[in-house]
């Protein structure tokens, strides 16, 4: 293997242990009890809040790693960044390709399932085109993500692997959260279908804002060497293209080049 492939399969971590979570709630609980046993509860009642606010930490913070393994950043210090754009496909999808293009640069796009089973031609023209798919759920509950349960946690992301596997003939290797919140069941299904969870380091909220040159400001500032990039098409607002040509701008006048790490 070289030195490349190897770097790049470090970078893919699927978790290895995806119940190890309810150990680590066990023996916190335990360890309250007991603390609350010793000293009372002016103690326990405090170590009690500090142990459930871990927890909140791990399921709002895209990047907390409690739950499973997230790739935040490149490993690198060049001027590259990984640009990655979610919720397509859509109505700008082709459009979106087509800037890409013409800067030449490559993306990573976290599908919707249910979103490319209604335009499976965009998303086999994404793949067509030299750029990566991600798993972004099957229906993108955005309000109830992070709440889901097991059961409901594994057919999101099951049947979204399985559908883009269908339309593509390509198992996406990456998954990002909707939202960015994951909970402890995330972590099983994504073990079974060797998916490795991806955040970011780069944002400017361009899913819910629509002012082009605060957005591009923003994702500017965070720009540095092995960042990956939140970028969205499609939303209400309708000013994803610009925003996205803007960043693609920025990345040229800093001397930035795109980088897509698929595993080998």
């Amino acid at each position: 293997m070289t030195p490349e492939e190897t770097q790049r399969h470090a970078l893919h971590r699927s978790p290895r242990h995806p119940h190890a979570w309810w150990w680590l709630l066990l023996a916190s609980q335990a360890g309250v009890a007991a603390l609350w046993w010793r000293f009372g509860w002016h103690v326990g009642l405090p170590v009690m809040v500090a142990s459930h606010l871990l927890c909140w930490w791990g399921v709002l913070v895209p990047q907390s790693r409690l739950f499973s393994p997230v790739l935040s950043r490149l490993p690198t210090h060049e001027k590259q960044a990984w640009l990655t754009i979610d919720d397509g496909p859509s109505h700008e999808t082709a459009a979106v390709l087509d800037l890409l293009d013409r800067y030449d640069a490559k993306a990573t796009f976290f599908l919707v399932a249910d979103r490319a089973a209604a335009h499976p031609q965009l998303a086999r023209e994404i793949l067509r085109r030299g750029h990566g798919i991600g798993n972004h759920s099957c229906s993108h509950p955005q309000a109830w993500f992070w709440a889901l349960g097991p059961r409901r946690m594994g057919e999101e992301i099951d049947r979204a692997q399985s559908t883009l596997r269908d339309i593509t003939g390509q198992s996406p290797r990456w998954f990002r959260a909707v939202v960015g919140m994951a909970n402890p069941f995330v972590s099983a299904p994504l073990k079974r279908n060797g998916l490795a969870r991806v955040a970011w380091s780069a944002r400017g909220f361009d899913g819910v804002r629509g002012e082009p040159d605060q957005v591009i400001a923003r994702i500017s500032r965070q720009l540095h060497p092995g960042a990956i990039v939140l970028l969205h098409e499609g939303a209400p607002h309708g000013n994803n293209l610009a925003i996205i040509e803007g960043v693609l701008v920025a990345m040229r006048e800093c001397g930035y080049a795109s980088v897509v790490p698929e595993p080998a």
